[in-house]
């Protein structure tokens, strides 16, 4: 991996990023950066984000969060670090607009604390299992900082540097995930009696100009799966979908023009 590599992924980026940063810092910013790079994809390559998909970012972002305006300056520079890097054409920071906060947010803000995280019980047992994994491996990397520390020279102690990084990025990795975890809200399609499209249902569309079917299931942003068909209810066709009904036709806006598609079948 290297910061010249035109085709640099998202995961890459963020770890160059939070590698440039002093170790205070770069802890701090982990978690918000990490937040972002999972949403847009972590394997995404990061001169296909544009700037529409860092507005729309920007939009889900809510000002009750108490610590609003913190987590999104950490994401803004990153952003124009990636510009500084080449990596984008285009200074997407630009794009990455505050919202101005209002008295109603700042009330909500300090009554409600960190917003509700809704999951799907699998994508709850998906994260937990994650969780667990890291927690693991960041037993390993204390074990190996030990053996490391053993050399007392630490002016030209890679193995220890390496080492510390590892856990440094794995500490945040696990704050995060402890965070969205006590955060998270089980959404159970079974308990809705509502014939219309929500977070947990799998949807089968009708594509009216090829005739081809889709399948989908509506996921947190969280536990998006591309391969798996798992889409975020915030992504173009989640939004196109999202309160329709079996027989519904929606309208969707492609870079191809409009796609139109029926709503086949519904899965609650």
């Amino acid at each position: 991996m290297t910061d010249s590599d035109p085709n640099i992924t998202m995961d890459e980026s963020a770890k160059l990023f939070l590698a440039s940063l002093p170790g205070a810092d770069s802890a701090a910013s982990q978690q918000q950066v990490n937040k972002f790079i999972r949403w847009f994809g972590r394997e995404r390559p990061f001169n296909r984000l544009a700037a529409a998909d860092v507005e729309k970012y920007a939009e889900q972002l809510s000002l009750s969060d108490t610590d609003y305006l913190t987590k999104f300056k950490m994401v803004k520079a990153f952003l124009l670090y990636a510009k500084k890097k080449t990596w984008s054409t285009t200074n997407l920071a630009n794009h990455l607009k505050a919202k101005k906060p209002t008295a109603k947010s700042a009330k909500a803000a300090a009554k409600n604390g960190p917003e509700p995280v809704p999951m799907t019980r699998q994508g709850l047992t998906d994260l937990e299992k994650e969780l667990d994994s890291l927690k693991s491996q960041r037993q390993e990397a204390i074990e190996e900082m030990r053996k490391a520390a053993a050399d007392k020279d630490f002016r030209e102690n890679a193995p220890l540097h390496a080492a510390r990084e590892k856990r440094s990025y794995l500490e945040g990795q696990i704050i995060e995930l402890e965070n969205i975890v006590k955060a998270a809200v089980i959404i159970d399609p079974k308990s809705d009696t509502s014939t219309r499209i929500a977070i947990g249902d799998s949807v089968v569309l009708l594509d009216a100009g090829s005739g081809e079917e889709l399948r989908y299931t509506l996921v947190s942003p969280r536990e998006v799966n591309a391969a798996k068909g798992k889409i975020s209810g915030v992504s173009p066709i989640g939004q196109a979908i999202m309160g329709k009904k079996k027989g519904d036709t929606v309208e969707i806006t492609a870079p191809v023009g409009k796609l139109r598609f029926k709503v086949k079948a519904v899965e609650h």
